[in-house]
């Protein structure tokens, strides 16, 4: 047989065995690991696509919680996992921050990974103490530039989403709001609606419960267009901050080689399970998007984050830990 048509056959058969795979996939329950701990916005939104996913693939998708190090302990269980789909991954965008903020990952957020779906969007709200004098996001940032490092933004954490969007505002509106890091988003909120602090970012599903009560009020949303449960409320681009646009994303990783087969049976599973209208609607409600997002297109989003956080962190003057 000449060497030509040997190495053919020989990826007919492998392109066979993966057709078969998928097929008898999944056989048994699937492991979906959540790099955060129990009650965030991860963990609760795993729960609920893992019920979805287990009711479209007919299998059992059992929530895992190892949180720790900023992800990076979860996250690493499923770099390091057997890639056949029965150990996936529910990651936000603490993945693309990450290889900035820490020296030595034990993991490549890139290569050791295969994107399954970017699920969801969940927007995050610019607000400010309701005794602040800024009614509009060109008010803060001139009070801002009045009084320089005397206006502060709270965050839940270095390196959290709201952190580094935050930095991304500072530097996009040329503003000195030095950052106040806390222990989780709870502290955060106690301090700016006591008036310790002038603004925070947050997810609406943190934010909306103390703008509705009038305590904090919402300035601009980070999303690309404006939410349905602030209508009122216009974008950050809208506000003279154009292209500003970023969401704490969630999506589902699996170990890089699993067969693609898999990776679209899941992909497939997901968007099913979370396009379904009491999902949707129940996102909405929480001024969370549904996207389910292509593989590749997941893949695209994850490239370009890494590429803006590394530039925000370094501008930011942070030091890798």
């Amino acid at each position: 047989m000449k060497i030509s048509t040997l190495v053919l056959a020989l990826a007919l058969v492998g392109i066979g065995t993966e057709c078969v795979l998928a097929q008898s996939y999944p056989n048994r329950p699937i492991r979906l690991v959540v790099a955060s701990s129990p009650g965030g916005a991860s963990d609760i939104l795993a729960r609920m696509l893992a019920q979805k996913l287990g009711e479209e693939l007919g299998q059992q998708v059992v929530v895992d919680n190892r949180g720790g190090a900023s992800g990076v302990i979860g996250t690493d269980i499923v770099a390091k996992a057997t890639p056949d789909g029965y150990t996936l991954l529910i990651i936000q965008p603490s993945l693309t921050i990450n290889p900035s903020m820490i020296r030595k990952l034990p993991y490549d957020a890139v290569r050791d990974f295969a994107p399954i779906s970017h699920v969801v969007d969940a927007c995050q709200i610019l607000t400010v103490n309701a005794a602040v004098p800024a009614k509009t996001v060109k008010d803060l940032i001139a009070l801002a530039r009045a009084k320089p490092g005397q206006l502060t933004f709270g965050s839940p954490g270095i390196g959290t989403s709201p952190h580094m969007t935050a930095e991304l505002f500072k530097q996009t509106a040329g503003v000195d709001m030095p950052q106040v890091l806390f222990k989780g988003s709870g502290a955060a909120f106690i301090s700016l609606i006591s008036g310790e602090i002038t603004a925070a970012v947050s997810t609406a599903l943190s934010a909306m419960p103390h703008v509705k009560s009038g305590r904090l009020r919402a300035l601009g949303v980070t999303t690309a267009q404006r939410i349905k449960i602030l209508p009122d409320v216009p974008t950050l681009a809208e506000t003279g901050l154009p292209g500003f646009v970023t969401t704490q994303w969630f999506g589902f990783l699996a170990p890089a080689g699993t067969p693609r087969p898999i990776i679209d049976r899941l992909y497939q599973a997901l968007t099913r399970g979370a396009s379904g209208a009491d999902f949707v609607e129940r996102m909405t409600a929480q001024g969370v998007e549904v996207v389910n997002r292509k593989p590749e297109e997941f893949a695209a989003l994850i490239k370009h984050e890494i590429a803006q956080w590394a530039k925000v962190i370094k501008t930011a003057g942070i030091s890798p830990q």
